[in-house]
């Protein structure tokens, strides 16, 4: 039976693991607060989940999803997850995470750092584009006309394909934007991130620059007055978007 771990339990992953479970893959979900917190998730998600320590999510998984600041990435386990696929959901957010003199020179992208952390792990960017909001109402069965396009990017093709596999179970079809070192295409503030899933993209930008100013006043983020169900965004427009978007320097973002 297929299993897929959980490094990080908060939205992103949480509304992956819903995936999984309806996909009928069983999963095993952690965080940094002990497995004991997670009961309530563990009931809603039903039998094919349980809960456990993140070295024990890390061993258990056929594919790991790390979701977790990336301020937090060093505390991953290094030898559970090594051989592992592990899809890579972080982002950098320099107000939340501080700063990272190789990702705001643009030396590195966020996957290669924390590759370079996983040395024997296999890491595929993945998950990080989209809200989490969007992950639920916009997945769909394989061949369905309207299903959305994520895009992956790693440094072993088989690692990729793997990944894509999963997350073509998960809902999604996948662009691969190429190895890690190009993962900086689909990374916050460039036109793939977030905006293209959104039906109300004017009230997404408001929403999202209005949380990272609470969050850099040391406030709590208000949640959005209501949630827009997304639009699908297709393969070949995904494309498009990976090849003309800028790079913009995270040292620049004015919005995370």
């Amino acid at each position: 039976m297929a299993t897929l771990g959980f490094i990080g339990s908060g939205n992103i992953g949480t509304n992956i693991a819903r995936l999984a479970v309806a996909a009928g893959i069983d999963v095993v979900l952690s965080n940094s607060r002990g497995p004991e917190t997670l009961a309530a998730t563990v009931a809603e998600l039903g039998e094919r989940a349980r809960a456990a320590t993140p070295e024990e999510a890390a061993r258990a998984g056929d594919w790991v999803v790390v979701s977790i600041p990336l301020a937090a990435y060093e505390q991953l386990p290094v030898a559970a997850l090594a051989g592992k696929v592990v899809l890579d959901t972080i982002n950098y957010y320099p107000y939340r995470d501080g700063r990272v003199e190789a990702l705001d020179t643009g030396k590195s992208t966020t996957s290669e750092l924390v590759q370079e952390h996983l040395a024997g792990a296999k890491l595929v960017k993945a998950f990080n584009n989209i809200s989490d909001f969007h992950i639920p109402s916009l997945a769909r069965p394989a061949g369905a006309a309207d299903r959305t396009a994520l895009p992956i990017a790693g440094d072993d093709p088989r690692a990729s394909a793997d990944a894509a596999d999963l997350i073509s179970r998960l809902g999604f079809d996948t662009v691969d934007a190429g190895p890690l070192t190009e993962s900086w295409r689909f990374e916050p503030d460039t036109d793939p991130y977030a905006m293209p899933y959104s039906a109300e993209p004017d009230a997404m930008r408001a929403f999202w620059a209005a949380a990272g100013e609470a969050i850099r006043s040391g406030t709590a983020p208000q949640t959005p007055p209501h949630v827009d169900q997304g639009v699908p965004l297709t393969a070949a427009r995904l494309r498009t978007l990976l090849a003309d978007t800028p790079r913009k320097l995270t040292a620049d973002r004015l919005v995370a």
